[in-house]
């Protein structure tokens, strides 16, 4: 992560000169007095651990103040957000990742929370792809398929946990093509990812970005993109969708971010969407890191990024229920069932 460490004389003087964006007064922004920390609720090099160390750098620069990123793994994320959740709602402590769980802790029984407990501030939408090493027998999406209903369990797949992206993926994939596997939980997308290449695992369907520098060297076979379209890597290239061989299945919208309790004072949510506005929206480090990994950079924050998150929640909750994996019934938590609509 790069680090601007600037004295705090300094940082505040800049703003209380009118330093700070333009078009806004000065008495109206948010100084921040002592380092901002964004919890990572994964391992170290993961999805949400790449993104959050490029957004970082972005903030530091446009308040021209430290953002320490501490990693907090732990039960599918809910041990990180959970912290945040706690902590003082000052500003200085956010949380990061997929933000559908924000959502969908409640219904797993992991976490008493919900997604109007938090101001969303959104980055990219990351996409999930089926991969597996690169000297496995599958050779493409169609091997595999053939091979869940050969076999049923015998396939081990590496995901980051019960209810992550990568789990429900497969569960999708299985309940529209049949077969069985053996679910391997870790606690991030790196590790699950790493335990393919290493042979612990034969599969992985974790995300493009946790995935894409393992399949430039060639040391993964990504076998199908779970999206509608091809997905283009940088440095790869074309990725086929999984609606190839499943055209009806259902494909999940996976929005990444930052977020921060809703109690926070309304001059620090100003500001971060002024740095959302001005500075992540033409980003050229998060679009060139969207090109490199496979993402879609989606820079919405306040009730636009509460819609779009709302929606996943409901379909999250909702699909989670039908495979048996709720805790706790999504109608009992006011979530209703989302309606289908027809393909665009």
């Amino acid at each position: 992560m790069r680090i601007i460490l600037f004295p705090l004389a300094l940082c505040l003087a800049a703003w209380l000169t009118g330093g700070g964006f333009a078009g806004e007064p000065a008495d109206d922004a948010w100084a921040p007095e002592r380092p901002i920390t964004i919890i990572v609720p994964w391992a170290r090099g993961g999805s949400t651990d790449q993104m959050v160390r490029l957004v970082a750098g972005e903030i530091e620069a446009a308040l021209q103040c430290r953002v320490v990123v501490v990693n907090k793994p732990g039960r599918t994320g809910s041990v990180g957000t959970a912290r945040a959740l706690e902590a003082k709602p000052d500003g200085y402590t956010w949380a990061s990742g997929s933000a559908a769980p924000l959502g969908v802790y409640p219904v797993l029984g992991m976490l008493e929370t919900k997604l109007d407990d938090w101001h969303l501030f959104l980055t990219v939408v990351n996409t999930p792809v089926i991969s597996v090493r690169a000297d496995s027998a599958h050779q493409d999406f169609g091997d595999l398929m053939a091979h869940l209903k050969a076999y049923p369990g015998r396939l081990r797949v590496a995901t980051s946990g019960t209810g992550s992206t990568g789990h429900k993926v497969m569960e999708l994939i299985c309940q529209a093509a049949g077969g069985q596997y053996q679910h391997a939980g870790y606690d991030g997308g790196q590790p699950a990812v790493a335990s393919v290449v290493a042979g612990e695992s034969d599969v992985t369907a974790q995300l493009a970005s946790e995935q894409a520098e393992l399949i430039r060297r060639g040391q993964l076979r990504p076998l199908a993109a779970f999206s509608r379209e091809p997905l283009e890597i940088e440095g790869y290239g074309r990725i086929p969708p999984v609606t190839d061989w499943l055209p009806d299945v259902h494909i999940l919208t996976d929005y990444f971010g930052i977020w921060t309790r809703r109690e926070v004072p309304d001059q620090v949510i100003r500001t971060l969407q002024q740095v959302w506005k001005e500075t992540l929206a033409d980003s050229e480090a998060l679009r060139d890191y969207a090109r490199r990994q496979g993402a879609v950079v989606t820079p919405y924050y306040g009730e636009e990024a509460r819609r779009r998150v709302w929606e996943t929640v409901q379909s999250d909750a909702w699909l989670l229920d039908d495979l048996g994996l709720a805790e706790v019934s999504p109608e009992t938590l006011g979530i209703p069932r989302l309606d289908p609509r027809p393909e665009d």
